[in-house]
């Protein structure tokens, strides 16, 4: 057995002497190859921005001021029921949802998820009562169920954990522009004459499914699982995509893509940092989720007497602020590779946002307080994912471990759904008071976090891997992931 440990430790030496990578104390990486191969490197990763990047946008839409609840005669809670209906099997399919998709691979099951839910979303349009709503939107969360989770272990398969936090964000970032221009596209689209009963808002969902159903179809033809069947990499280029990413996973060697395992799949769901992640992302979905349903309904209540359309617009401003936001904090994330204290960061701003929003029931002032919170809401998506999956050893764990995450945080998607009910109108206390606690909440579990990842790892410091391995053969020594002595936390 000791041999066995030896061999390990030498294949981690002989990689770090061929200048490929140098750990570091609390668990990050700092690449050390000559200038060469960092320019190789660059350039390979810009081919992999351009080709996988732009297939991992998902577009979300609004359309409650346009007119849902009125053509549907929806009164009181029916349109929180209708949400809750979602985020019901959002949830319950978000673990089996990934675990197919490591089957499959996810150049076939995105595509797949994203054909179906486009065919859901253009018979969102077609309803005609509550009960057939609340029929296709439970249809309509177990196919969006492994959309978000398959995405980011897709991005896992192509990027260093270094790098993952940036990449993540550009498709997150998404969701926050299609807030923006959903904004102006329902406008746009609420001046097209009805085409048959297709109007108002049930042109939206019409157009925005056909759209995604294009996107699905178009992805399955550019889609590979990993570098090693994708036919727009060279040879050389492949090569060194594959070492870019057993450089970081040393103890599965050159396994890249380990078989289905049980064992890890546990251990990427009960993952103590996946847990926390989850429950931070959780607590932000509370938020963003909130906003995404419920800004056009915060921004009518401000401002009661304005037009449909310049609610709309109204809407737009927030959304580009949490983009750039979004985008700006993660690219910081990637240079430094650091996780865990913008994490903690961008906690600060949104509870000040909300703390203002209730102080004060003047429409200027609760608009301007509207802004605060997408100086960091957006962020946390690609922060607690790639977060989630830094902090795992094999494959198969990372997938259980991503679509545990997106699981935890799609329970607060489920609890904004309530968070603005029709009784708290106009000034919605109860619903800002929630996000006001939510945020402070992100803020004390992230640094509790920070700070037992780094004792955690001085505690490993002094195991002798030897003596913890002693008894287990090879296979057992794989299944332990981040229970193994030489697993280290990163931050």
């Amino acid at each position: 057995m000791a041999n066995i440990v030896k061999d390990k430790r030498d294949d981690l030496e002989s990689m770090t002497s061929a200048k490929y990578i140098e750990e570091l104390a609390d668990g990050g990486t700092n690449l050390t190859e000559d200038a060469a191969e960092q320019e190789l490197e660059s350039k390979l990763r810009w081919k992999l921005d351009w080709h996988i990047v732009p297939l991992t946008s998902v577009i979300f839409w609004n359309a409650r001021i346009a007119g849902l609840e009125k053509n549907l005669n929806m009164h009181g809670y029916q349109f929180n029921i209708a949400l809750s209906v979602f985020y019901v099997s959002y949830i319950l399919f978000e673990i089996p949802s990934n675990m197919v998709c490591k089957w499959m691979g996810p150049g076939r099951f995105i595509p797949v998820a994203t054909f179906c839910f486009g065919v859901l979303t253009m018979c969102t349009g077609l309803v005609r009562d509550f009960s057939s709503l609340c029929g296709v939107r439970f249809l309509l969360g177990i196919f969006e169920a492994g959309i978000m989770p398959g995405l980011v272990y897709y991005l896992s398969r192509w990027y260093r954990q270094s790098e993952m936090t940036f990449r993540i964000s550009l498709f997150i970032v998404s969701g926050s522009l299609a807030g923006a221009f959903g904004g102006l596209l329902a406008s746009a689209i609420l001046k097209i004459p009805s085409i048959g009963t297709l109007h108002s808002w049930r042109m939206i969902f019409v157009i925005e499914g056909i759209a995604t159903c294009l996107l699905g179809i178009g992805s399955w033809f550019v889609m590979a699982n990993d570098p090693r069947t994708a036919r727009w990499l060279s040879e050389s280029e492949r090569a060194l995509a594959l070492r870019r990413l057993r450089s970081e996973r040393p103890a599965e060697g050159a396994e890249l893509v380990d078989a289905f395992n049980w064992t890890k799949i546990r251990r990427g769901i009960l993952n103590p940092v996946v847990l926390a992640t989850g429950w931070i992302f959780l607590l932000n979905s509370v938020i963003v989720q909130g906003a995404s349903f419920f800004l056009p309904t915060l921004v009518a209540a401000i401002f009661p007497d304005r037009s449909v359309t310049t609610k709309q617009l109204l809407t737009v401003p927030p959304y580009v602020l949490g983009a750039l936001c979004c985008i700006g904090t993660s690219y910081a994330s990637w240079r430094l590779n650091r996780r865990g204290v913008f994490l903690i960061l961008c906690a600060v701003v949104p509870a000040v946002g909300y703390a203002l929003f209730i102080a004060t029931p003047r429409a200027d002032v609760r608009y301007g307080a509207i802004f605060l919170p997408f100086f960091g809401i957006y962020t946390y998506g690609a922060l607690t994912n790639s977060h989630a999956a830094a902090n795992v050893a094999s494959d198969t764990a990372r997938s259980s471990a991503i679509a545990t995450n997106v699981m935890l945080g799609n329970m607060g998607g489920l609890a904004a759904s309530w968070a603005y009910v029709p009784s708290d109108a106009p000034l919605y206390n109860i619903g800002t008071g929630l996000n006001l606690a939510s945020m402070t909440s992100v803020i004390i579990t992230a640094t509790a976090l920070y700070f037992w990842v780094r004792r955690d790892n001085r505690r490993r410091d002094e195991l002798d891997p030897v003596t913890e391995l002693s008894g287990l053969d090879a296979s057992e020594i794989q299944n332990l992931d981040w229970k193994h002595p030489e697993f280290r936390w990163r931050n």
